[in-house]
């Protein structure tokens, strides 16, 4: 199984450190989220700073960018790290990309489809100098000169894997997209049942290959050094579900288990305010459902019994003070997990 681990991106001092020590004791991708930092910068000193290690957003919000500007980012990052940027992208929800990116909503999955394709079409016109014609519902574009065209890179073109919840977003990730990256609020019954199957239909439509797509997730990991430390990554967990619980988007994935009265609940609770109390209203049950829980020596057998046979990448963040030999030992028992992904296969075909 491969494992990523999150860069620093408050202090851009303290990425370079970062990424060389994510390198150096085995994980196989550093990423950024979008939240309340850029996602691009620190991914660019990460590139300087390393030479084997993935760079990858997870995930950038697309919609609010033109698909030329991120196309141009990523472009960008893949030249000058000699090919190792895997573009993450999401759509976001509804009331986000309204009310805080100030963007017109519209169906998101046909919508996120089209720009995949879009960004695509810009790299081709770039990396073979040929014409850019890319018309679709969502985007159209046609226009692109000589003296706005980076050169060609003659490296792979970037691998693209899109955040997916819902069946429609699923079957579009198989479609169109090199992986997927499933939402922390995600239970294995929820990936085995709901997830891969839409995946695989997606798949089914372009006659695509599960070999050389990246399932990401989902779920949590909760660990420490002890049942003490294990306990208090719990309850990070805890808060996490409820508030994520609470946005009416992720409720399938609460109705699947029969909570929609728990959804509904954490629902008016946000609509109240009441987001410290969200966290109490989660059961341990519920955090082991959608989290791998151990000790650093259980962790390597949790996280086969979470994420085995369904997932081929995860998140997993250590803290600062954990020994860099104990790191690097269970990197290796869990990148041991046996999984379906066996790499990107991008190409500048149609």
């Amino acid at each position: 199984m491969r494992v990523s681990t999150i860069l620093p991106q408050r202090h851009w001092e303290d990425v370079a450190p970062a990424a060389r020590a994510a390198e150096a004791v085995g994980f196989d991708a550093v990423m950024t989220v979008e939240l309340n930092h850029d996602w691009y910068a620190p991914l660019v000193l990460a590139a300087s700073a390393t030479e084997r290690v993935e760079l990858t957003p997870s995930v950038a919000v697309a919609f609010p960018r033109s698909p030329t500007v991120l196309a141009q980012q990523a472009w960008d990052l893949q030249a000058n790290s000699c090919g190792r940027c895997v573009l993450g992208l999401g759509s976001q929800v509804k009331g986000h990309n309204e009310r805080r990116f100030g963007i017109v909503w519209a169906p998101p999955a046909p919508r996120l489809r089209d720009y995949v394709r879009a960004l695509r079409a810009v790299w081709r016109c770039w990396e073979t100098r040929g014409r850019l014609n890319f018309d679709s519902p969502n985007y159209k574009l046609t226009l692109m000169t000589p003296d706005f065209s980076p050169e060609p890179t003659g490296l792979p073109m970037v691998p693209v894997t899109i955040a997916a919840v819902g069946e429609a977003m699923l079957r579009v990730a198989g479609q169109v997209a090199d992986g997927v990256r499933l939402h922390p609020l995600c239970s294995r019954r929820y990936l085995a049942e709901v997830c891969l199957p839409n995946i695989m239909e997606g798949m089914r439509r372009s006659g695509r290959n599960r070999a050389h797509f990246d399932v990401h997730g989902g779920g949590f990991v909760a660990t420490g050094r002890d049942e003490a430390a294990v306990a208090a990554a719990m309850e990070i967990v805890r808060r996490r579900i409820g508030f994520y619980g609470s946005t009416r988007t992720y409720l399938p994935i609460l109705a699947l288990h029969g909570l929609e009265d728990l959804g509904a609940k954490l629902h008016r609770m946000s609509v109240e305010g009441r987001w410290d109390a969200m966290g109490a209203e989660v059961p341990d049950e519920l955090v082991r459902t959608f989290a791998a829980c151990g000790t650093y020596d259980d962790l390597p057998r949790a996280i086969e019994q979470r994420f085995g046979g369904v997932a081929d990448s995860i998140d997993l963040h250590f803290p600062p003070d954990m020994p860099l030999e104990l790191q690097r030992e269970l990197l290796t028992d869990i990148r041991r997990i046996p999984h379906t992904f066996a790499g990107f296969d991008t190409n500048w075909q149609e």
